[in-house]
Order: structure tokens, then sequence, then C-alpha cells
């Protein structure tokens, strides 16, 4: 797994959104972006964070910030998901992994004593020049906000 960390430059990424809509890192120049990475769709962890995020978007709006999700999932999953909560935000559905691998946030991981690679839950906070200002593994799923905005 590839690390950025704090002071990089972010990766010029090109992603398709739940709606097919393409977003790249050129499109947020001029704001400051969250990119959030989490494992899958409408699971309890995935759903808290976004959820936590949709809740505080208001206060992310007021500070220039845009945020945009990203996992594995097909884009009718992620559509299901953005639908079902009323994210306020797009989903990309990275199938082939080039955003993920991109910000080097998929790798080997642990559940339950099986060892298998997936998506790491990893956020990053990008300021209107795309360097990226934060890097957040630690995510606390219900109160995700928090630590974006602290």
């Amino acid at each position: 797994m590839m690390t950025l960390k704090k002071g990089d430059k972010a990766p010029n990424f090109s992603g398709v959104d739940q709606d097919g809509k393409t977003h790249t890192l050129t499109d947020y120049k001029g704001k400051k972006l969250v990119v959030f990475f989490y494992p899958k769709a409408n699971t309890p962890g995935c759903t808290a964070e976004a959820c936590d995020l949709r809740d505080n978007f208001e206060r992310f709006k007021a500070n220039n910030y845009e945020l945009l999700g990203v996992s594995a999932d097909s884009a009718k999953a992620q559509g299901k998901f953005k639908d079902k909560y009323e994210f306020p935000f797009p989903l990309l559905a990275d199938e082939d992994k080039t955003v993920i691998n991109a910000f080097g946030v998929w790798g080997p991981k642990k559940f339950m004593g099986r060892e298998y690679d997936g998506i790491h839950r990893t956020t990053f906070v990008i300021d209107e020049n795309g360097v990226i200002e934060d890097v957040i593994t630690q995510v606390k799923t219900k109160a995700h906000a928090d630590q974006i905005l602290k």
C-alpha cells in the first residue's frame, strides 16, 4: 500500500459517481475537498460514517468543503445507498479501483481471524490547491465530522 501523507499533492483522480457523472480533482480547485473511502455501502459502520457527514453537511458547506464518498461498489449500489439515506454528496462507484489505488487505500485486512484484501477506511482532507491537509486513518464512524472539522 502506498501511503499519502499530510503535505503531499493529492492524486489527480477521475471517477464516476452513482449517476454516471465524472469527478476529478481539478473540479474542486478553490474548494476544500473531503474524500472518504469506505469498505461497503449499506453496512453498519459505513452507514454511520456517511450519515454523520450528512447530518453535518451544513457545517462543511459553511467552511467551503465539498464531500466525496468512494467505495468499490457498483453505481447501482451507490445510488441505492445515496437515495436510502438522502446523502447530499456524490458517491464514486470505483469498481476498477482506479481512485482507491491512486490514494493507496487498498490492501490486506484482517477480520475475525481471516485475511483478505479490501478498502482501508481512510479520509483525506485536501486544501484549495490540491494539497493533502490531513489523513484520517482512525475514523470514528459516529463522530467523523468532528474529526474533520476539528
